[in-house]
This record gives C-alpha cells, sequence and structure tokens, in this order.
C-alpha cells in the first residue's frame, strides 16, 4: 500500500490498481504486528535496513501527525540483566551512534527505575524515538489518499492465478477476471517466493513462517509497564525475544515468542496447513535452520503452550510479574526468508525481472521503513517508467 500510494504522488498521471487477496488490507504481517515504530538501533550500519529504517520511521511519523493517525513516541528500554548481556550492551550502543539513533542514551539502575519502576536491571539503553502507531489505521489512511489520486484502483478479494506477457504488457488472471499492466510489482510477505515462482522464476529462497505468541497484561498488571521494554536480543538467535509494548489503545502486550508455523497465515497454536507444512519441511534450508537452533526451537515449543514458561521470561524483565498479571492475547507470523544453506536472509531482498519487480524479502523494520522501502522501489522503476 505504500508503494502504491508513493507512486500516485510521483506520478499522479498512471493508473494504478493494487490487487489484495484479503477481504480487507494489511490482515497479515503489518496487521499483526507489535505495532511499534523502531528506533534502527540494532541493524549493521549501512545496512538497507538501517537507512530505510531511519528514513522511513522520520517518514511515518510525519505521515502519522499530519492525518492523524493514532501514535506515540514514547521510547523504550533495553535491559541488561546480567553482566554478559551489559558487554553486549555496549555493542548496540555504539551500533546506534553509528546509526545516528537520536537521544539514545546509557543508563543506570537508578534511572531505569525512573523510567519503567518495576523493571529491574543493570544498565540499559533508553531509545526515546522509538515509538507505537496502529499499522491498520496508516494503511487504510494511505488507501484513502491513494484512492483520491486519478483513476487509481484498490482491489480486494483478488488472490493472483496466473500471469501471461507479451510485448508489451502483464496479463493478471484471477479466474475470469483481468488486470493488464505494464509494470507490476509484487510485495506478497507470506506468499513472496510463490508468487515469484507463479512468475516463472526461481528465487532460490524460501519463504518459511514463525508464528508469535502474545500475552496481554491484565488490568491489576498493566501499571507494571509505562511504555516498551526489550530484552538485550541473543546474537545466537534470529530473534529479538519476548518484550513488553503498549499498544495505541493502551493495553500491554507481551511477546512474541518464535516457532514453526505449520501455516503460513495461521494465527493459533493449532493452525496447520498441508500444503505449506510440506513446502516449508521440503526445502532444505528449514532442516539446516532446526539443526542450528534445536534446542531454543524446542524451548520455544514448550514455551507456546505453557504460560508459566512464558511468565518465567518475562519475569526476567520483571520479576514481580504474577500469573494473574497476564492472560493470552492474539498471534502473528513472520515471514522468514531463508536461502538453502539455512541462513536467514538478514536485509531487504528485491528480484527484478524484465517488467516486474518482486520483494522476496522484507522483515522487521519493514512496516516502521514501509515508506522508504517504497521510494526504493520506485527508483529502481523509474528508468522505465
Amino acid at each position: 500500500m505504500a508503494t502504491a500510494y508513493k507512486l500516485s504522488l510521483k506520478h499522479p498521471d498512471l493508473q494504478i490498481v493494487l490487487l489484495e487477496k484479503e477481504p480487507v488490507l494489511a490482515d497479515h504481517q503489518t496487521g499483526n504486528n507489535s505495532g511499534v515504530i523502531h528506533s534502527g538501533i540494532y541493524y549493521i550500519p549501512g545496512s538497507s535496513k538501517a537507512e530505510n529504517c531511519r528514513n522511513g520511521r522520520h517518514q511515518l511519523v510525519a505521515f502519522a501527525q499530519e492525518h492523524g493517525i493514532p501514535h506515540d513516541i514514547c521510547g523504550k528500554i533495553i535491559l541488561a540483566t546480567t553482566e554478559e548481556e551489559v558487554g553486549r550492551l555496549k555493542g548496540i550502543y555504539t551500533r546506534g551512534k553509528q546509526n545516528q539513533i537520536e537521544g539514545i542514551k546509557l543508563i543506570d539502575d537508578i534511572e531505569i527505575a525512573q523510567l519503567e519502576p518495576h523493571a529491574v536491571g543493570l544498565e540499559a539503553i533508553h531509545v526515546p524515538c522509538t515509538g507505537i502507531i496502529d499499522f491498520r489505521a496508516a494503511v487504510n489512511k494511505m488507501a484513502e489518499l491513494f484512492l483520491k489520486q486519478g483513476k487509481n484502483q484498490v482491489k480486494i478479494g483478488w488472490r493472483l492465478e496466473g500471469i501471461t506477457k507479451n510485448a508489451r504488457s502483464s496479463i493478471l488472471f484471477n479466474g475470469s477476471e483481468k488486470v493488464e499492466a505494464a509494470r507490476v510489482i509484487f510485495c506478497g510477505g507470506l506468499q513472496a517466493d510463490r508468487l515469484a515462482k507463479l512468475d516463472g522464476l526461481n528465487p532460490e529462497v524460501a519463504t518459511v513462517p514463525f508464528r508469535g505468541d502474545y500475552y496481554e497484561l491484565t488490568p491489576q498488571g498493566k501499571h507494571k509497564v509505562k511504555n516498551l521494554i526489550y530484552p538485550v536480543p541473543d546474537p545466537a538467535f534470529p530473534f529479538l525475544g519476548v518484550h513488553f509494548t503498549r499498544m495505541t489503545d493502551g493495553s500491554v502486550e507481551c511477546g512474541p515468542n518464535a516457532v514453526f508455523g505449520f501455516k503460513r497465515e495461521g494465527y493459533n497454536r493449532t493452525s496447520f496447513d498441508v500444503k505449506d507444512t510440506s513446502e516449508a519441511l521440503a526445502f532444505s534450508g528449514t532442516w539446516r535452520l532446526f539443526a542450528k537452533h534445536w534446542r531454543m526451537g524446542l524451548h520455544e515449543q514448550q514455551r507456546a503452550w505453557s504460560k508459566k514458561l512464558f511468565l518465567e521470561a518475562l519475569k526476567k524483565l520483571i520479576p514481580s510479574l504474577e500469573m494473574q498479571d497476564i492472560k493470552r492475547a492474539r498471534s502473528g507470523v513472520r515471514a522468514m526468508t531463508l536461502k538453502p544453506n539455512g541462513a536467514m536472509v538478514d536485509d531487504f531482498l528485491f528480484l527484478q525481472q524484465d517488467r516486474h519487480l518482486h520483494v522476496l524479502n522484507a522483515p522487521s523494520p519493514a512496516a516502521t521503513a514501509c515508506l522508504a522501502i517504497a521510494d526504493n522501489i520506485i527508483n529502481q522503476l523509474d528508468i522505465d517508467l
């Protein structure tokens, strides 16, 4: 949606059609993530993630301010609870400085207590430019503005089933309905690799789903979190770890864990799809990832079913949490793009062929960076427009 919106601003004379297979926009990764406007503190300096996150964050906040999207630049702390984590925390702080993250500061236990009275740690990084936002509201506003431009269209419930090409254009099919276009941009998220294959490409990577389950703080526990509290990430594991996030509606979520998803768009612990599971398990990279992280993966699966184990992880940041302070909430599914050797594709990945451009990998912070990523996509296409 960000790409269509930005394209309509730069080329208002174009007729642009957005095709969405779901009955509403932002119904998967965008609408089920943690709602955080990321700072960009973790990413390798000079990487696409780092550059797009910083640029995209500024654009997203400006967009939210201009159009009244619910958001709050509330800040977060990254909390070290052991001496080993303190060492890693210093490395994150150095990287944040290299990434020009505004206002970051190393704080001690006294300052931690001032920001988050119930959090307990040795040291932390205060990241004041991190925020929260209603991403669904942002997407819907982009759609509203997009539709005001020229002859633009949003077709929901439109599942791509086939593609043909002629000398001048591409024809996309959904049953008997078709759309003809001079250029096509594929932003398929959890279906990115399948769309590339449908387009006759061999992406050499696979989209493997990982589900993240959240708990929510109950009314009696909600006062224990003021804004956002994150752990120091484990460098051996490709996820940030469970954390606390105050949402724009005032609720506080905690999580997510990270477990292999048996369904690409499955949001329950028992969700299962034969095709999704068999494709993921037939890919060599999936098994190589399992082999590397099997201990952590087993623990994550156990925690998915055990409220007690989930609480234990949360208590590392807020020791006073009790069982009655948390209740099970929603889940999200992350599209992890894997190479055949089991390595995670850690940065944004695009594949362009003729008139088509595929976004094969757009991991976090893609929602934060969406407007900046859109600029990159449009710049790649501008040669031909």
